[in-house]
């Protein structure tokens, strides 16, 4: 007669094991107990190493010497999405899992729709879905009239991690997407799903089989309230990459590499989501100019930098007569507090009365980061220029920080940023004065440097 299972209670952090679940452990982690079931003659040791295995499936085998080890190089592919093959650094790696998060219609599945399609002509592919039903997924595909093979692009509606690798191995799937990874269960866990332990033990259990059988994986993570991975942050080390989309005030979504082991993170790649799904922008420059042919007053164009990438975009500030007590002042992709101060300065140093309400606004719907400080210049000459009723040409540039005393600080990048503007066609750019660099003279446009905001309006009024 068979001995019954055993059922043991095994540290994830430190390998202790208990016969009844506690909170803590003796090495002091909180809620880091997993419940193990063996067989009664199965070793305290063989338990301890089935949870806490390496993320990558191999263990033991004892040391080497580093000459002894045979290295591979990193295979990527590019998937045919320019910008996601731009926050990859080049493509995605054969053999990695990857987790891609963001807010609920950030467009999520929308991408990995379209990636799962232009793999499955390549390999075949699995779309796992725990969410939603496949007459779902397959209208959503038919939407977006996407091209895929049908010989080789699978469906799967199911929640159990051990049938998912089931699945994986009986097509022999080189490319799958999980969605998601809060809905998926494991046997070797308890809890509900979306519980710190079932996700970590479902990540490492799928991120084991992708590494042993070279299988490319991408996993959707929900987030929470703080726009963060929601479940434990072990999940971040467990995958190769963390890419999460930041979903602006229109339809431009940003994506970013917050962990890559085959490249940078500095890389932000553009999207636009419409009827047709999350198109890549090559020139996101384009989006974020009204491309208006009429010069008025209140608008003002500078650079900004996202990542490693450069770009153009414009700000827009409408002033008028406060029919209230106190002037409002509206603020749409951009940080109040940076408001108030700049309008602090200028009531200092220029003496500027603004008993307005003000408006401001940046074009396409980008919302700039509160850290991104080189569009001082560019705001405060906005402000002004519809203040007092003045037009900022359409092929002047403006960028530079703005300090409490009326100093205008240097940013960082200057000479980048100053050719992305050349190569755009404006013909005057204004930048710090410490910023300047002889190199910024051959690029066919008339380099202005500026050490105070009173510089900065005399040589533009």
């Amino acid at each position: 007669m068979a001995k019954a299972a055993k059922i043991e209670f095994v540290c994830t952090e430190c390998g202790m094991n208990y016969q009844r679940w506690q909170g803590q452990c003796r090495c002091g982690a909180w809620n880091t107990l997993a419940e193990f079931k063996s067989s009664a003659g199965q070793t305290k040791k063989a338990a301890t190493r089935s949870v806490v295995g390496g993320y990558a499936g191999g263990v033991g085998g004892g040391s080497k010497k580093i000459n002894d080890i045979t290295t591979t190089e990193a295979e990527k592919q590019l998937t045919g999405i320019g910008e996601l093959d731009r926050v990859l650094s080049g493509g995605v790696t054969t053999g990695s899992v990857n987790i891609i998060s963001g807010d609920p219609g950030a467009g999520k599945t929308t991408l990995l729709s379209d990636l799962v399609a232009r793999m499955s002509q390549r390999m075949p592919s699995l779309y796992c879905t725990a969410e939603e039903s496949l007459s779902q997924f397959k209208n959503r595909v038919n939407r977006l009239k996407l091209d895929y093979n049908p010989d080789e692009l699978y469906l799967l509606s199911e929640t159990s991690v051990e049938t998912i690798i089931e699945e994986l191995e009986k097509n022999s799937i080189k490319f799958a997407v999980i969605d998601s990874i809060q809905a998926v269960v494991t046997d070797t866990a308890n809890g509900s799903p979306g519980s710190p332990s079932q996700v970590k033990s479902a990540a490492q259990a799928l991120t084991q089989y992708c590494k042993q059988n070279d299988v490319t994986m991408f996993i959707i993570a929900h987030v929470n309230k703080n726009n963060e991975i929601a479940g434990p942050q072990t999940l971040v080390h467990i995958v190769d990459a963390l890419l999460h989309i930041d979903t602006n005030d229109g339809q431009i979504r940003t994506l970013r590499a917050n962990k890559n082991r085959f490249g940078d993170i500095d890389t932000v790649g553009i999207f636009r989501m419409c009827e047709r799904g999350m198109l890549s922008v090559d020139n996101p420059s384009e989006i974020f100019l009204s491309g208006s042919s009429t010069d008025s007053p209140g608008s003002t164009i500078t650079c900004i930098r996202k990542g490693n990438r450069n770009l153009l975009l414009e700000i827009q500030c409408l002033t008028t007569e406060t029919e209230a007590e106190f002037p409002q002042r509206v603020c749409v992709g951009l940080n109040m507090n940076r408001i108030k101060m700049l309008t602090g300065i200028l009531r200092k140093h220029t003496k500027t009365k603004i008993f307005h309400d003000t408006f401001f606004n940046i074009v396409g719907g980008l919302r700039i980061d509160e850290t991104e400080t080189c569009i001082d210049l560019a705001l405060v000459t906005a402000l002004l220029s519809s203040l007092n009723e003045f037009v900022v040409p359409r092929t002047t540039c403006i960028m530079g920080e703005l300090s409490l005393n009326g100093d205008v600080r240097p940013i960082d990048s200057g000479v980048p940023r100053v050719k992305e503007a050349a190569q755009h066609g404006f013909t005057e750019i204004f930048i710090p004065f410490r910023n300047y660099h002889k190199s910024m003279e051959g690029l066919g446009a008339k380099i202005t440097p500026v050490k105070t905001v009173h510089e900065l309006l005399s040589l533009i009024n």
